[in-house]
């Protein structure tokens, strides 16, 4: 019988410490033997049982002497901790896990800051760990150099051995989830298929889009509102599938949610769209597939806010094999099939006498990832997790950034209207944007980067010093850390945080790119692209570019960057030819997943919102991003 992660955990752990009572037992057993002693057997066991606590306080006391020590001879200082009130911090991992469940993204970690100032430590289980949302530090942990002595992170930035078992079920040694020589292999594998936009991109595009938006059209005809997290979801499911392995799921041919108070027998809820000549089963078999790659993606974030001690939530069985069977139920015959025509492939040209020379950075139009990938391996284990991890960055993070993009422009109708109005002027009401027409449309990056700065799709990261060193504090001396010590980046935070302890106001608006003349503190909540137009860029962003960090920066920074700006681009062009308005919906979702009521008088943009937003691995609307919109020939007839 296998045992489950938790099982393994104690069972490692009753291996280390497990020789300290059998040290102890055979000492008194001596004593009692060979010296004449008479230790009672009660005391025995009490001496077995409690060296182990003795041991471990030890232990834990000598490595903070050792951090403690190795800071004063270097003239720094250890970062402030976060103080639980339960030994090891279990109470501030037990109301980690509780915020991640039920509240704000980030919001327990904000407090914090406010509190501890833009770095703290938090020793969960005596573990050292650095949170911090300090761009300095962001930065010196992403480095664009290569190694010199005493570094932190090398040239490349680990994501550590924690991490890489925490997410190892749904992203295995992928390129997200490497280090090392592995991720250079994985990074050059796959950086050629990056490299340059190509006309079969805008054409699977342009596919999908109008697909989601007929459909889009044909539900809201019906009088009700659509969930456009849902739908968008199917939009970069379906084009991120067919762009990695030329084999679309076709989300998009199912019947979309309906309002939750929409009763399964009205006469609308039967109506959908003509079924496609995809089979019953293997649309089955797609959406299931959808459906436990979102739940292992769930399951492995939930992971990460445990630390090492996860196992101990999953201790009869692993909880993501059900869910990574049924994505490799669907996956695999696709790797095999695109192994089974690369071996027929060279057999063939071996037959002709024609020698097999790919050039794998040949990118021929129309090539898959999968395709470019079979050049270099024949592992499916492999091909495997480095698909998934592209699925990965390539659906959620895009879909995450259209979601909140039209929730924010639903909400500013004048934003909405400018950028309608530059959608009109640059491309036109129906034609299909190009290459140079986004390159143009200055407006519509900036309305998609202030969505990225407000809501990134990603709102947390991790990296894990390679040796000792120290990190930047803008409060006074350095901070040092231990080497194989974890530092989780907010960005969430970097991008729009109130002001913490101790760092001037000057200071903090340079860290936001938010600060002009007349401006308060409080404008780094507020929804404005035209501050990724204006003077602001020059002044605090282009000095400091670690402020906004979307697509992460240095060694690791995303190579599918401008893909999905061209993606997230293209859609929200076609959404506003076919869309002249838009409002937000919250009716339609369930109330048990709307905001609480006192959250309205939060500050900041919790204050705000009119759905509740949480995060896995990245960023989503708790019970869908409901809305209804107005097609622009309505409005046009009645000018």
């Amino acid at each position: 019988m296998e045992l489950g992660p938790g099982e393994q955990l104690v069972l490692r752990g009753l291996l280390t410490v497990g020789k300290y009572p059998v040290l102890v037992a055979s000492v008194a057993y001596l004593l009692n033997r060979y010296a004449g002693w008479d230790i009672p057997a009660w005391a025995v066991c009490l001496g077995a049982f409690g060296v182990i606590p003795l041991v471990v306080f030890v232990a834990i006391r000598i490595r903070y002497w050792q951090i403690f020590s190795a800071a004063a001879r270097r003239g720094a200082i250890i970062a402030p901790k976060w103080k639980g009130k339960w030994p090891g911090n279990v109470d501030v991992l037990y109301a980690v896990l509780e915020s991640f469940r039920h509240g704000y993204p980030g919001e327990l970690l904000w407090e914090r800051f406010n509190e501890l100032g833009p770095t703290y430590r938090f020793n969960i289980l005596w573990d050292f760990g650095v949170l911090t949302c300090d761009p300095a530090i962001i930065k010196v942990s992403t480095p664009a150099f290569g190694p010199s002595e005493g570094m932190l992170y090398h040239s490349v930035p680990m994501v550590g051995e924690v991490f890489q078992e925490q997410m190892h079920a749904l992203l295995g040694t992928g390129v997200f989830n490497s280090d090392g020589d592995m991720w250079r292999w994985h990074r050059s594998m796959t950086r050629p298929f990056f490299s340059k936009d190509r006309i079969s991109h805008f054409e699977l595009f342009d596919r999908h889009a109008e697909a989601a938006l007929d459909k889009m059209s044909e539900r809201l005809r019906t009088g009700y509102a659509i969930d456009f997290q849902d739908l968008v979801s199917r939009f970069t499911l379906d084009s991120a599938t067919e762009f990695l392995f030329g084999a679309c799921v076709h989300s998009l041919r199912s019947s979309l949610p309906f309002p939750h108070n929409v009763s399964a027998s009205s006469p609308f809820a039967a109506t959908t769209t003509a079924l496609s000549p995809v089979s019953e089963c293997d649309r089955d078999k797609a959406e299931a597939f959808a459906t436990a790659f979102a739940a292992a993606e769930h399951l492995c974030a939930e992971r990460a806010t445990m630390g090492k001690v996860w196992p101990l939530w999953e201790m009869r069985k692993d909880k993501s094999r059900e869910y990574m069977r049924v994505v490799d139920e669907y996956l695999h015959p696709i790797l095999e099939e695109a192994l089974r025509k690369k071996a027929q492939r060279e057999h063939e040209e071996k037959a002709r006498g024609v020698k097999t020379a790919e050039e794998a950075d040949d990118i021929e139009e129309g090539e898959t990832l999968l395709d470019h990938l079979v050049k270099f391996t024949s592992d499916l284990t492999v091909l495997h997790d480095e698909v998934l991890n592209i699925l990965l960055a390539g659906r959620d993070t895009t879909a995450t950034t259209l979601t909140f993009a039209v929730y924010l422009l639903a909400m500013h109708p004048d934003v909405l209207q400018r950028l309608r109005t530059e959608v009109l002027e640059k491309v036109g009401p129906k034609q299909r944007p190009t290459y140079a027409d986004i390159k143009e449309m200055r407006y519509l990056r900036a309305v998609i980067n202030e969505t990225l700065r407000l809501y990134p799709a990603v709102p947390f990261n991790i990296r894990v010093s390679v040796n000792e060193g120290l990190l930047p504090n803008s409060n006074g001396k350095p901070f040092y850390v231990p080497a194989k010590v974890p530092h989780v980046f907010l960005v969430f935070k970097v991008g729009v945080g109130p002001p913490v302890s101790d760092i001037s106001l000057v200071e903090w608006h340079i860290q936001c790119g938010r600060c002009t003349a007349g401006r308060s503190i409080g404008d780094q909540m507020e929804y404005d692209p035209d501050r990724f137009l204006d003077e602001r860029v020059n002044k605090y962003l282009t000095p400091n570019p670690f402020i906004f960090l979307p697509f992460n920066a240095g060694p690791r920074i995303c190579l599918g960057q401008q893909f999905a700006y061209n993606e997230m681009s293209f859609f929200l062009i076609k959404l506003l030819q076919r869309f002249s308005a838009m409002e937000l919906a919250p009716e339609a979702a369930s109330p048990s997943v709307l905001p609480p009521k006192e959250w309205a008088s939060a500050p900041g943009r919790k204050g705000k919102e009119k759905f509740a937003p949480k995060s896995h691995l990245t960023l989503y609307v708790t019970g869908g991003m409901w809305v209804r919109m107005t097609e622009a020939e309505e409005i046009d007839a009645g000018m």
